[in-house]
C-alpha cells in the first residue's frame, strides 16, 4: 500500500499591493505542496475572514491600510493559535522587527528574499521553525548581546547540535542545513527542536544570540 501524500499547507496572504499579492499567490500555487487559501488587500476584511480561512501559514505585509500587520497579528494569534505567522516587508529596522515577534509572528523575511528560500521558509515555519533574512537575524543576535547568560550554555549541545545551531545562527534555511551536513530536512528540524528545549530559547533569533554569545 502507498503511504498518502502528505497534506498541503494552506497559504493566506495579506499584502495591499495587488501586483506583489497576485506574484506571491502564483509563487504557493506553483509549488505542490503548497495550497493557496485567500488572499486580502486590507487588514480588516483580512482579520474578520482570516479564522474562517484556517490557514497553516500567513504572509502578512507591515504596512497595510488601517490597521498595521503587526496589529492584525496581534489581534489573530488568539483566534489562530495553530496559524503560523510569517511577516514578508521591506522593513528592516529593530523596532518593526521586534514589533512583530512580541505581537505573535514567528518568522521575518524582507519581500527582496528569492522564490525558493520564500518556499523553504514556509515550509520550515510549517514544521516549527522561526525564518529570518540573515541580516534580521544579525540584528535580534546584537540586541541580545549584552543580555546576562542565565539559561543553559550552549556546552549542553551535542557536538551535531552544535554543528546544527552554527548554520542556523549564520541564516542557513533548514534545507540549505540538511544539504551541508548531509541529513534530511526533518532530521534537522527535530535537532532544531531539541535545541530550542535544551538552551530554553522559542526562536531563531535567541538561538543565535546564545551562540555567538558563548565563550570562544
Amino acid at each position: 500500500m502507498n503511504a498518502p501524500e502528505p497534506k498541503a499547507i494552506r497559504i493566506s496572504i495579506v499584502e495591499d499591493d495587488e501586483l506583489t499579492r497576485e506574484f506571491l499567490a502564483d509563487v504557493v500555487r506553483s509549488v505542490p505542496c503548497l495550497r493557496f487559501v485567500s488572499g486580502y488587500g486590507e487588514s480588516e476584511t483580512a482579520v474578520l475572514q482570516l479564522p474562517r480561512d484556517r490557514p497553516d501559514v500567513v504572509l502578512m505585509d507591515i504596512k497595510l491600510p488601517q490597521l498595521s500587520g503587526v496589529e492584525c497579528v496581534r489581534r489573530l494569534r488568539p483566534l489562530l493559535p495553530r496559524t503560523q505567522f510569517l511577516m514578508l516587508t521591506v522593513y528592516e529596522d529593530t523596532e518593526h522587527i521586534f514589533n512583530a515577534l512580541a505581537a505573535g509572528a514567528t518568522g521575518y523575511l524582507l519581500k527582496s528574499t528569492r522564490r525558493d528560500d520564500l518556499v523553504a521558509a514556509i515550509q520550515q515555519i510549517h514544521s516549527g521553525g522561526s525564518p529570518m533574512s540573515s541580516g534580521i537575524a544579525r540584528k535580534v543576535v546584537r540586541s541580545f548581546a549584552g543580555a546576562p547568560e542565565a539559561r543553559p550554555p550552549t556546552t549542553a549541545l551535542s557536538a551535531r547540535e552544535q554543528e546544527v545551531l552554527g548554520l542556523l545562527a549564520q541564516g542557513f534555511m533548514f534545507k540549505e542545513i540538511a544539504d551541508t551536513l548531509g541529513l534530511g530536512v526533518p532530521t534537522v528540524s527535530t535537532y532544531i527542536r531539541r535545541i530550542y528545549e535544551k538552551l530554553q530559547v522559542h526562536s531563531r533569533g535567541q538561538a543565535a544570540a546564545r551562540y555567538f554569545s558563548r565563550p570562544t
